[in-house]
């Protein structure tokens, strides 16, 4: 995966804009236990981005066992995607007001389904603001559909038991808060704890101050830091896989390629027969 295309800058996206081939722009505002992303999208957005919304555009329905946010089906992510205006070979720069941690959702499908130019906006659209660059506000029309064809498989995926042996054989990350991973708070799903030989890496971890991304030397010493030099293999898993794939796209630009376990801590602990380990400890 190459490092120079996972993020766009403001200035960047600001001079693409203007260009004959400017990018489609995807706001996908959203964030855990707020449910009005296309509000706070009509009161202030990117001019001409068009709104995503994240569980039913970017997540199929819930279930045990895939989860909170499983994937869509392709056909149906297709769909969402020419709704959108999405064309064939088209660049897309995604992001949301919560650096990104949602807009990555987006990132990682889009890369999944076959899309090979999409990129985040680095520093989400706080970075936007502060370059002091207009805003649109309202809910524009829908546009002109798009002919944009999917095909899933860009990215690894791995399952529940593909998850399990990566915990045993490779490192699986968790990507969750530090209190959630150690049980000490489960504010959604059904168990407090992490999978057994998971090793807990925040996803907030992987920003800056002001809400970009780390710079890649950074990132490559905080996953070094937790095994990944030495690993055969890299999963990630957070609690309904949305900000997983944040973790996925900060081990990108690290140099790191990892699989993303989908239906993460909120399908593992709805199986009980999957155990749950508690405390700072992996094991």
């Amino acid at each position: 995966m190459s490092t120079s295309r996972v993020t766009t800058t403001v200035a960047e996206l600001h001079d693409a804009l203007a260009s004959e081939n400017p990018p489609l722009v995807l706001d996908v505002r959203w964030a855990l236990g707020d449910p009005y992303g296309r509000d706070h999208y009509a009161d202030a957005h990117i001019p001409g981005a068009v709104y995503v919304d994240l569980d039913t555009e970017l997540a199929g329905p819930p279930s045990p066992e895939g989860g909170r946010h499983p994937l869509p089906e392709l056909a149906e992510l297709q769909a969402a995607a020419r709704s959108w205006g999405l064309g064939q070979d088209q660049p897309i720069v995604v992001y949301d007001d919560l650096g990104n941690t949602a807009a990555a959702r987006a990132w990682w499908l889009l890369r999944y389904a076959g899309v090979t130019d999409v990129t985040l906006l680095d520093g989400a659209l706080g970075a936007w603001r502060a370059a002091g660059l207009t805003l649109e506000s309202g809910l524009p029309a829908d546009p002109e559909p798009g002919d944009v064809v999917l095909h899933a498989g860009g990215l690894p995926l791995t399952d529940i038991d593909g998850a399990a042996e990566l915990a045993r054989d490779g490192l699986l990350l968790d990507a969750r808060a530090g209190e959630r991973y150690r049980g000490e708070v489960e504010p959604v799903d059904l168990r407090a704890g992490h999978i057994p030989g998971a090793v807990s890496a925040p996803t907030g971890e992987n920003l800056a101050a002001d809400g970009t991304f780390l710079l890649p030397e950074l990132l490559r010493k905080r996953f070094e830091d937790r095994g990944a030099a030495d690993a055969s293999r890299i999963g990630v898993y957070c609690g309904s896989g949305v900000t997983a794939a944040h973790q996925i796209a900060a081990l990108a630009l690290a140099g790191f390629d990892a699989t993303l376990f989908a239906g993460s801590w909120s399908a593992w602990s709805a199986d009980p027969t999957r155990p749950a380990a508690t405390g700072p400890a992996p094991a």
